[in-house]
């Protein structure tokens, strides 16, 4: 039966009395798909491809799909039937099973791929993105192997490979076929690729093989013989390299040689390879040069790795004696002219590193190994005294990580309102002065990483005591302040305290509350053993007033040798037009000008001077040298 017809009048009536026989069913059920509409009934002829099926069945009320037997049946949809009920068959009704769904998807893969059937489990070396999947990298080279060896009676060649698409070496080879044949062999483990390419590269060639890249090629092999713990291989092409190709060793390659080396905890070659392929120019030459940018860079790099890879070990020392050959090449680094982005320092992986290894060290489960190096009270300050003589780039990140690794839990101890009432003098101290409004609220909250620690306000004199904030207290110091509770354990290491003192001039104060104030904090100055920074603010719009006159004087007069003064010039950002990340902030120089006239007429000329802003974060690193001096009593 080949179609029907009904005339669009009867079309309805003709579909409810049509009865097939069950010949007739099946004959639809296998070789036909019905249509129907209210115009007219018809069956017509399948689709001859699943594509094409698919395509036709949009909009359809009728299915196609295969059954477990591999025929196509039908199954109508739960909208629209041609009969009244649906087709009781259960195994038109079935979903397909697991097996038969992924069989369809390998079907539909090799179609897509277009390529031959290869051995199992080999892996071929072709560009097809399907074969370059990461999850494809097995290989059991049963399949190459037995061409290898059928090549004749004399068998496998000296500078065969098992990689299907460079199967072999030879003096046509270019440096690309090389390099691919060396990630083959380390993506995969193959010690009988890397031996046969260090052989062919070594004993077959000479050094103008490639363009006279072969010393590049030797690196890049002495880097995966390292990945694969071959060290005598390593070894041997490093000594190549280095004997034959000196004068093209390229910083790059030996920065990746010295990474290697770490990577398998070989640090007396990679310090000794440091100082030779890295060492610095010589004296007299310029260093801004781009082949001497290069090396430093280089060298500056592979010092980070140093001490990152010691830090994440939990090897302290070493780590620190990075950091100090990391401080002694900062200045040379600033005379190359080389800039923060160029020289992109991992100066964040270097903080997190410090920072856990600190961790250990207080929790017993880290032990310095060499005692004749000394360690800071945070190890986190060796990086910090080592990001001081590089050029800064004010990363968020960067210092958001330096925050918390130095300022790990912050207290309101008490607010003195007399000398009687500040707390016990058994840690160091940072003190905070300068005139109302100038900024010292924001600027703590700003050094500290955190919103409120101190209470800011638009309206001048919010603060009204010496506020005593606790860094890295005792746990649970809160409840033996607020409660009285006992609390057992001991401060940190580096605890320190910071202080916030009530600012000076137009604080909305009376003249006694004032003087008070003043007299107050010239018996703080004098007397507190512990101190050791004193930071003056100062507004960086306009300038020193009387009142910092007066504060210099009374600095010069009062202050020691142990305790260091620093100016702070504030709010920098208001002296742009639009800050930013770029432009962070500056000082006229007429401000500048007037400051130090009048550091050098009240006899504190040579205290140095930090550009800060609050909103920017400018001036971070800078604050956190000198509060250091404070964490290390």
């Amino acid at each position: 039966m080949t179609g029907i017809h009904v005339t669009p009048r009867s079309s309805i009536m003709a579909a409810m009395a049509f009865v097939l026989t069950p010949s007739c069913h099946q004959n639809l059920a296998t070789n036909a798909v019905m249509a129907f509409s209210p115009s007219h009934l018809s069956i017509t002829p399948p689709p001859t491809t699943r594509s094409n099926t698919r395509r036709a069945l949009v909009g359809s009320s009728t299915h196609i799909r295969s059954n477990a037997h591999g025929s196509p049946s039908i199954t109508p949809s739960t909208t629209t039937f041609l009969f009244s009920t649906p087709p009781s068959s259960s195994s038109e009704k079935r979903k397909l099973s697991r097996p038969e769904r992924k069989a369809i998807e390998r079907e539909k893969k090799e179609r897509q791929g277009g390529g031959g059937q290869q051995p199992k489990g080999y892996q071929n070396d072709s560009n097809n993105s399907h074969n370059n999947k990461r999850s494809n990298r097995k290989h059991n080279f049963k399949a190459r192997e037995k061409v290898l060896s059928s090549k004749g009676s004399a068998g496998e060649g000296p500078y065969d490979l098992h990689s299907n698409k460079i199967s072999t070496l030879n003096s046509e080879s270019t440096a690309d076929d090389v390099v691919k044949a060396i990630k083959r062999a380390q993506n995969l483990h193959d010690a009988h690729d890397i031996q046969h390419i260090e052989s062919f590269l070594i004993d077959e060639v000479d050094e103008t093989f490639a363009y006279g890249f072969r010393g590049s090629l030797l690196a890049r092999l002495a880097v995966a013989a390292l990945h694969m713990s071959n060290h005598e291989l390593a070894r041997k092409a490093i000594k190549v390299r280095r004997t034959e190709h000196r004068s093209s060793m390229l910083p790059m390659e030996s920065s990746a040689i010295i990474r290697g080396m770490l990577r398998v905890h070989n640090t007396t070659d990679a310090i000794n390879l440091l100082n030779d392929e890295l060492s610095l120019p010589l004296a007299g030459t310029p260093l801004d040069t781009p082949a001497n940018q290069d090396r430093i860079k280089h060298r500056a790099l592979s010092l980070c790795s140093v001490a990152s890879r010691h830090f994440f070990e939990g090897e302290p020392c070493m780590a620190v004696t990075a950091c100090k050959m990391l401080i002694d090449l900062g200045p040379i680094v600033r005379e190359s002219r080389l800039t923060a982005e160029l020289l992109e320092m991992p100066w964040t992986r270097l903080i997190q590193g410090a920072a856990q290894c600190e961790s250990g060290i207080r929790s017993g489960s880290v032990v310095p190994c060499q005692p004749d190096v000394d360690l800071p009270c945070n190890l986190v300050y060796s990086v910090l005294n080592a990001m001081a003589t590089f050029p800064s780039d004010n990363n968020d990140q960067t210092y958001e990580a330096l925050s918390n690794a130095l300022v790990r839990r912050t207290v309101f101890v008490t607010g003195a309102v007399t000398v009687e009432g500040i707390p016990e003098a058994d840690r160091g101290e940072v003190v905070f002065i300068g005139r109302s409004n100038v900024g010292k609220s924001s600027l703590v909250n700003m050094v500290t990483n955190r919103k409120s620690l101190a209470y800011t306000s638009k309206r001048p004199g919010k603060t009204q005591q010496f506020n005593y904030f606790a860094v890295n207290d005792k746990s649970d110091r809160e409840k033996e302040i607020r409660f009285g509770d006992e609390v057992k354990g001991e401060k940190d290491a580096d605890s320190f305290y910071i202080v916030d003192v009530p600012g000076f001039g137009f604080a909305q104060v009376p003249d006694k509350q004032r003087l008070d104030w003043s007299s107050f904090l010239s018996k703080y100055l004098d007397t507190r053993k512990t101190l050791r920074v004193v930071f003056h603010l100062v507004d960086g719009r306009h300038g020193p007033i009387d009142e910092d006159f007066n504060v210099m004087r009374n600095m010069a007069d009062t202050l020691g040798k142990r305790v260091k003064y620093v100016v702070v010039l504030t709010k920098a950002d208001k002296n742009v037009k639009s800050a930013s990340k770029t432009n962070q902030g500056s000082v006229s120089k007429q401000v500048l000008t007037k400051l130090r006239e009048a550091m050098n007429e009240n006899g504190v000329g040579k205290a140095p001077i930090l550009l800060t802003s609050a909103e920017t974060k400018l001036g971070r690193d800078d604050i956190w040298r000198y509060m250091r001096l404070a964490a290390e009593v």
